[in-house]
């Protein structure tokens, strides 16, 4: 194992075993658990198939996935800046860079078993209880496929990872609990409905030669919902839809991890600097 690999290792596991090891953890997938059989039941949507599942889990998850990753990250460097500096740092030849990659590697992993588990054994749920045809699919058979709701935990995935990246570059920004609590908080709601409320503010505004789908693109929580929609349920009717432009709202979702991350870098290396580690 080379050096920096095995560097990146040693932070990633740390970060492993610490979550590992904590309760909240638990509480986070037994609530990701309880909301989302809670949605679909209230919905019905096991009952008619994987489309109409996604359809009552869509909301739901949207809400969801960013409280769940700020609880994870949000406090994922601003307690080892609050004690000075990284200790972590001070123990082995780290990079910023690699000690960043680490912990969110390390809180990624967690954060997609928190995630990913429940909405797993939903489908499989839905795979043995659903009936054989629904009045909504009628006239489509056979577009209800598995491939849908597997295509909705790819996307949810990537959606969580984003908002993760957002949740660490605001902790690295921190340098106390307090401030990581607060600025958590205004962090989520930017995920949740500002960027949302940013994007309705342009349009309003008369923005010229921007085209809606593209500006919806831009947001993490409205990229999300419109890659669902046009990649598995509009799928699923055989139609097409203009909600979001595929291609800018996939790049906005890599380009908010990539950012952060690399804020989250800058934030690091000061600390460090001021520190003289």
């Amino acid at each position: 194992m080379t050096a920096p690999l095995g560097r990146f290792w040693t932070v990633f596991a740390r970060e492993v075993r610490g979550l590992v090891r904590t309760r909240v953890l638990f509480v986070l997938l037994a609530t990701v658990a309880v909301f989302a059989f809670g949605a679909a039941r209230a919905g019905g949507g096991p009952a008619g198939g994987y489309v109409p599942t996604v359809v009552d889990l869509l909301l739901v998850v949207e809400l969801l996935v960013p409280v769940v990753a700020f609880a994870i990250g949000y406090r994922a460097i601003a307690d080892a800046t609050a004690r000075g500096e990284p200790a972590i740092l001070e123990t082995y030849p780290l990079s910023p860079w690699t000690y960043v990659a680490g912990v969110y590697a390390g809180r990624a992993v967690a954060l997609l078993a928190v995630v990913l588990v429940p909405l797993s054994i939903l489908g499989v749920v839905v795979a043995t209880t659903a009936g054989p045809a629904t009045t909504v699919f009628a006239s489509h058979r056979g577009v209800d496929s598995p491939l849908l709701f597997v295509r909705f935990l790819s996307l949810t995935a990537v959606f969580a990872l984003t908002t993760l990246a957002i949740a660490v570059a605001i902790s690295a920004l921190a340098d106390s609990r307090r401030r990581a609590i607060l600025l958590a908080l205004v962090g989520l709601l930017v995920v949740v409905v500002g960027a949302d409320v940013a994007v309705l503010r342009t349009m309003t505004g008369g923005l010229v030669g921007v085209e809606l789908d593209a500006l919806l693109g831009l947001s993490p929580a409205s990229a999300y919902r419109g890659l669902v929609f046009e990649t598995v349920l509009y799928v699923a009717f055989s139609g097409r839809s203009s909600f979001v432009a595929v291609p800018v709202a996939a790049a906005g979702l890599v380009a908010w991890s990539v950012a952060s991350l690399l804020i989250a870098t800058l934030a690091v290396r000061r600390h460090r600097a001021s520190s003289g580690v």
